[in-house]
Formats: structure tokens, sequence, C-alpha cells
């Protein structure tokens, strides 16, 4: 839900920059930094349910995997202006759908992890680890 709410305050920024012509870039720029804080918290809170206390490594992880993801954005509307499709809504969901799917996948895997071990645990040590606790 998170997720879908933060998708749809971001897009809709977007939208309402492409309207007011502000052009590509800079609409995108603005709807992904309105979402950056509040999908913070959120994330934090609800999604991923972090019981750590309040720590600088978990929000310079997540600074790190928004970096990558919205580069994967950056890139996916590059793509689609080099085909032909400037300032359009549908490039921009494009880039959208890719920035939600790495952003989310980096979250649950890097950022927002029990203990200091950042490694995802292989199925077998996984099902060990289970069995000692």
């Amino acid at each position: 839900m998170v997720g879908l709410v933060n998708t749809a305050l971001g897009y809709a920024v977007i939208l309402a920059g492409l309207a007011l012509g502000w052009g590509d870039i800079t609409s995108n720029v603005a709807g992904y930094a309105a979402g950056l804080l509040a999908g913070f918290a959120l994330n934090r809170r609800w999604t991923f349910r972090s019981e750590a206390g309040s720590s600088t490594g978990e929000g310079r992880r997540y600074a790190l995997v928004f970096l990558v993801a919205y580069c994967m954005n950056l890139a996916v509307l590059t793509l689609a202006k080099s085909l032909g499709f400037v300032e359009s809504p549908l490039a921009q969901l494009a880039g959208l759908c890719s920035y939600s799917v790495l952003f989310y996948l980096g979250s649950s895997r890097y950022v927002f992890v029990a203990g200091p071990d950042l490694r995802v645990p292989s199925p077998p040590e996984a099902m060990v680890q289970s069995h000692e606790r």
C-alpha cells in the first residue's frame, strides 16, 4: 500500500510538471523528490517493519538504493526519448515501474535488514539459522 501511495504521489507530481511545461527531467526529479523522505519513513515503519533504532547506516543504504534505482529510471526515460517518446506520460510510467521494482528489491534485501550482517543468507544457511532460534 505504501508503494502504491508513494508511486501515485510521485506520478501525479510528474504529470503536473509535464502539464506546466517543466520537461521530462525536471518533472521527473520533482516527482521523485516529493516522495523520497515520506517513502523512507513509511517503508521503514510499515512495509519492512524495521525494528532497528534510527541509524545513519540505514539512511545511507536507503539513499544508495534510491540513487541506483533512480539512475535506472533515468536510463529508461532517456531510451524512451531516443525512441521519440518526448514528454510522454507512458515513458514516465515505464521509468517509474523499473524504479519501483529495483527500489523494492534493494530496500527489502539491503536497506531494511535485521542485524549487522547485510548478506542475504542462502536457503540452507537460512534454514540452519531458523532452527537455531
